[in-house]
């Protein structure tokens, strides 16, 4: 997992002060997705529409959506961490999204306290991300 942080990083850092664009930072995605499916066990049609706003209530997509997010390394105690994904917004988003991404987070991050479980918690703050500015989410 710290491998996948890592190749994350420098695969930001290669990249100018712009960040990644959005169809980088979509392939780079795709690399933590290959990851997890598997783990998970979801199939491709439960996950393949997130991106467009179907959230299915299923609890393997529920915990897919937390592994996608516990690999890229934004979770911390069994919940998303504002500061943790700022600094992962920072280092992959292209520099015209980071704004608005960031507004969505700080907006969606009181969601979580409505849940107990951490694949809630993750799931439903996704769900809010993408309700909040559908323009700017990005999700693999």
């Amino acid at each position: 997992m710290r491998e996948l942080f890592l190749l994350l990083v420098l695969a930001a850092l290669n990249l100018s002060c712009y960040g990644m664009s959005r169809a980088q930072l979509k392939k780079t995605l795709t690399i933590v997705k290959k990851q997890c499916v598997p783990k998970i066990g979801v199939s491709e049609d439960k996950i393949s529409r997130i991106e467009q706003g179907v959230f299915l209530e299923d609890p393997k997509v529920k915990c897919y959506v937390t592994c996608i997010y516990k690999n890229m390394q934004v979770v911390r105690n069994d919940r998303l961490n504002q500061d943790l994904i700022n600094k992962q917004v920072d280092a992959l988003y292209p520099a015209d999204m980071r704004p608005a991404v960031k507004k969505g987070v700080d907006h969606c991050m009181p969601v979580q306290d409505q849940y107990n479980e951490v694949c809630d918690r993750v799931f439903y703050g996704t769900k809010c991300l993408y309700e909040y500015d559908p323009p700017n989410f990005v999700f693999p």
